[in-house]
C-alpha cells in the first residue's frame, strides 16, 4: 500500500473518531426561557437535569403559551433590606392548569434560593401548578431543611436568571398597594401588576 493511501486512511480514521466522541464531550445545553414583560425581558436557564419534574412542568406551560397574557402580581420585599425579596408570577387569568406536580426538595436537587433563583409557588408540598417566583436576593430560609413539616419541605428551585436581574429589581420596587383578601399578602400586591407579554424558549 502506497503512502498516499495510508495517509488518507489515517485522516479518515481520525475524522470518524472525532465525530463519534464530540457529542459525548459536549454537554447538552440547558433550556432557556425569555420572559418578556412590559418592564423588560428576563431570561432564565432551567435545571432540567437536577429538577426534571419542575422544569418540564414549567416548559409545558411555556410551550402551550399559557403564560402569555399573565402577570407578575406580587412583590414580597424584605423589611429593612432595599432590593431584597422576590417577585411572583402567574399564567393569564382563567388559564387551564395541569394537575399539581410532585415536590422536588432542594435537599435532593442541591439547588438553592440564591439571588436570581426561579422557584415554584405552592401551598402544601406537592400542590404546585404554575405560579412561580424569582428571588431578587438570596433567601436561604426558603430552602428545605430536615423535618416533616410543610415549612421544612421548602420550595422547589428549578433554574436561575441569566439575564435581566435589573428587570427583576425594577418589578420588586413597584407600587404594592393592590387589593388582596389574603392577610399575609397585604402590602405586597403590585398596583398595577406587571404584564407578561410572552414567554418562549430561546
Amino acid at each position: 500500500m502506497d503512502r498516499a493511501k495510508i495517509a488518507r486512511r489515517l485522516v479518515l480514521g481520525a475524522l470518524a473518531a472525532s465525530l463519534l466522541t464530540a457529542p459525548a464531550l459536549a454537554a447538552p445545553a440547558k433550556p432557556r426561557v425569555a420572559i418578556e414583560t412590559d418592564k423588560g425581558t428576563i431570561v432564565v436557564e432551567l435545571e432540567d437535569k437536577k429538577a426534571p419534574i419542575t422544569a418540564a412542568n414549567f416548559l409545558s406551560y411555556v410551550d402551550r403559551r399559557r403564560f402569555d397574557g399573565g402577570q407578575f402580581f406580587r412583590a414580597n420585599r424584605a423589611k429593612g433590606a432595599p432590593g431584597a425579596g422576590s417577585i411572583q408570577g402567574q399564567p393569564k387569568p382563567y388559564s387551564r392548569r395541569a394537575p399539581p406536580i410532585a415536590h422536588e426538595s432542594t435537599l435532593k436537587t442541591g439547588l438553592r434560593h440564591k439571588a436570581g433563583a426561579i422557584s415554584m409557588g405552592r401551598d402544601a408540598p406537592g400542590s404546585a401548578t404554575a405560579d412561580f417566583f424569582i428571588c431578587a436576593s438570596a433567601q436561604p430560609y426558603l430552602d428545605a431543611k430536615p423535618g416533616k413539616s410543610d415549612a421544612a419541605a421548602g420550595y422547589a428551585v428549578f433554574g436561575q436568571v441569566v439575564q435581566g436581574m435589573d428587570v427583576v429589581k425594577k418589578i420588586l420596587a413597584g407600587r404594592t398597594d393592590g387589593a388582596t383578601n389574603v392577610p399575609s399578602m397585604k402590602g405586597q400586591i403590585l398596583n398595577p401588576p406587571v404584564k407578561i407579554l410572552s414567554m418562549k424558549r430561546v
